[in-house]
């Protein structure tokens, strides 16, 4: 039989710390037909894993305060993964000042924080489901 070595790399985004991981895994297919399709079946894998990584960096929480002038939102929320930090209610910056027009207090959102420049700032939010 004819054996063909396919070298593939794996990729997973660490969402905590916007890097990159890359980690190696050597296949041995029998032919060179089959390692075409295992690779098509570990991009698969891989697009998968990538949106994952990609929904784990959102949270749920509840709009507690809005307040317009200082750009400013206070949110009751669960473990903010990407930060490594536990449920609680706290005041975040936002990116885009548009986004407090739509919320008030009292709605249940999903929400999107990271840390910019030290000052952790919602950059998306949307109603939650």
């Amino acid at each position: 039989m004819n054996r063909a070595s396919a070298e593939i790399d794996l990729t997973q985004v660490d969402a905590r710390r916007g890097i990159v991981n890359t980690h190696c895994m050597t296949m041995v297919t029998t032919t060179r037909k089959k390692g075409n399709w295992m690779k098509r079946i570990v991009l698969a894998a891989m697009l998968l894993l990538f949106a994952a990584t990609t929904a784990w960096a959102q949270s749920e929480g509840e709009v507690r305060k809005v307040d317009k002038d200082a750009k400013k939102i206070t949110i009751k929320h669960g473990p903010l993964q990407n930060l490594d930090m536990p449920a609680m209610t706290m005041v975040f910056k936002v990116k885009d000042p548009a986004m407090l027009d739509q919320v008030k207090a009292g709605d249940k959102v999903r929400f999107q924080a990271e840390n910019l420049g030290g000052a952790l700032t919602v950059v998306q939010i949307a109603p939650a489901k």
